[in-house]
């Protein structure tokens, strides 16, 4: 058994085709399509945060209102950008979230990819330490979100206050209990995964990893996730932690599929470079029929290694249309693999 999401960037444009032509086009359609993949008996609904782009770029009040209009799925975000946030707003922002859902956030963070503009933190008023690289100020951040998130004390209250304080020191509100524990990392190497393993965050793992070897990428994403899993283990956490892979998949079911994905069924990974000195592989897309799609998945190692699979979709092409997409997975494959 498997939890089966979506996972969107919710882009926007006025291209011939795009169902989705605006920003608030983009933000209602999320939030239908979380409605509408609940109702498929989805598990997840998952958004990708890029600043200074025409796609999602301020997780929390769609996270906040896909809470207030769903009563079961898991929302959450893959990832966000952790170098762009103030972790003592982001900690709030989180918690009224996550309160709004009745705890059902699952905050997706990481360092991030490369932005539309250079430096892009900078002008949100953030920039590394003296000697500091913006990957580790973006790992300090996250550590202060993790601990502010324990809802422990720790600012000296003012000793004539407007509203009477609790005794001690004071902890950010709103406090949503259990979140801590629902903390990802998005890590693109086997050395993030077993840093965020050791801070006791969940493991994220995308289409695209580090070109750590020459294996296929879906063995080198399954040695990341065996990396997390016993640097978890080295850790001594009493709980277990949980693994996602995202993935581009599509049943070709009808007309619409096969004109839209007939020929983008590739067998072959993709090497480039996503900065100027980190070489990454890129994951195949799967589209074929689906007694052809239940074949090629079984041989995933990464996906059988994982308890979650988060779905690209295809925004810009609709509520409708990536409804179906989800429903396909959801009914033509996922009963054959043993995931439902």
């Amino acid at each position: 058994m498997k939890k089966i999401g979506f996972l969107s960037f919710g882009h926007w444009s006025s291209a011939p085709g795009s169902q989705t032509r605006s920003a608030s086009d983009a933000l209602l359609q999320s939030i239908d399509l979380a409605v509408a993949a609940e109702e498929l008996g989805a598990d997840g609904a998952y958004f990708r945060v890029h600043h200074f782009a025409r796609q999602l770029g301020s997780p929390f009040p769609l996270l906040a209102a896909v809470g207030a209009r769903t009563s079961r799925i898991e929302i959450g975000t893959a990832v966000i950008d952790m170098r762009y946030e103030n972790p003592l707003y982001m900690a709030e922002d989180a918690g009224a979230a996550d309160l709004i859902s009745g705890g059902r956030l699952q905050l997706g963070i990481s360092r991030g990819s490369p932005e539309q503009v250079i430096d892009g933190w900078r002008y949100f008023g953030y920039q590394p330490q003296e000697g500091e690289t913006d990957a580790e100020m973006a790992r300090r951040h996250a550590e202060v979100l993790l601990e502010v998130l324990r809802g422990k004390g720790f600012a000296q209250p003012n000793p004539r206050p407007m509203f009477a304080n609790p005794p001690g020191l004071l902890r950010l509100e709103p406090h949503s209990e259990g979140l801590r524990d629902r903390i990802w990392w998005g890590a693109g190497s086997q050395q993030t995964a077993a840093w965020a393993a050791e801070l006791g965050m969940n493991l994220q793992s995308s289409t695209l990893v580090n070109n750590e070897s020459d294996k296929p990428f879906h063995v080198q994403q399954a040695e990341q996730i065996r990396a997390f899993r016993d640097a978890w283990q080295k850790a001594g956490h009493q709980r277990v932690p949980r693994v996602s892979v995202s993935r581009s998949i599509f049943a070709l079911v009808d007309d619409r599929d096969r004109a839209y994905f007939g020929g983008r069924n590739s067998g072959a990974d993709e090497i480039g470079f996503i900065d100027a000195t980190t070489q990454a592989i890129f994951g195949r897309t799967y589209a074929a029929e689906p007694d052809v799609l239940i074949q090629q998945l079984k041989d995933d190692e990464a996906i059988a290694a994982a308890d979650t699979l988060l779905l690209t979709v295809p925004s810009q092409l609709g509520v409708d249309y990536n409804a179906h997409v989800i429903g396909s997975i959801l009914t033509h494959v996922a009963p054959a693999l043993g995931w439902r």
